[in-house]
């Protein structure tokens, strides 16, 4: 697991590549609400599988769900990535669900080089690289090159979801 500090900075950069891809892929709105939406859901989505675990009705603020289970898990975050993504400029909410998503898949690809791992399909895996805490700054750097890329090259435009389309 990245420390909280690294999960909110490479939520910045989720927020970054989300306005990004949003604006290079002409969904964006006349006064950018579209991008600046999909900037402020990537910053809360960088930090939301841990939020999401906390039970904020309660008066304690315990877990309701054990956690790295349901919130890190990888297939729900990338359903709602592709989704979002195909949706772009036709559904008023996807841009911020795509922004939401980014920032949860860059806080899962941040979590999955600890022991602990990430459920990305049925069971946990981890890369097993280092442990929580450690290498923050190797984490947050890729995120915000990451952050770069999209920013200057927006998504490639063989990156299509056709293929994906066809396996359904």
């Amino acid at each position: 697991m990245a420390s909280g500090t690294a999960h909110h900075a490479t939520g910045w950069a989720a927020g970054v590549i989300a306005a990004a891809i949003v604006t290079h892929q002409g969904a964006d709105s006349p006064w950018h609400l579209c991008a600046a939406l999909a900037f402020v859901a990537g910053v809360a989505g960088g930090s939301a599988p841990d939020w999401l675990e906390v039970a904020w009705w309660r008066k304690k603020r315990r877990l309701w769900i054990t956690h790295r289970t349901l919130t890190h898990w990888g297939i729900g975050w990338c359903s709602l990535l592709l989704w979002s993504f195909h949706t772009l400029g036709h559904f008023p909410v996807a841009a911020p669900a795509f922004g939401f998503a980014c920032g949860g898949v860059i806080h899962l690809l941040a979590d999955w080089p600890n022991p602990l791992g990430v459920p990305w399909i049925f069971q946990r895996h981890s890369l097993n690289w280092w442990r929580s805490g450690r290498c923050d700054l190797i984490v947050v750097a890729a995120s915000w090159v990451a952050a770069w890329f999209f920013a200057v090259h927006g998504v490639p435009h063989d990156w299509s979801i056709e293929p994906l389309r066809r396996l359904v």
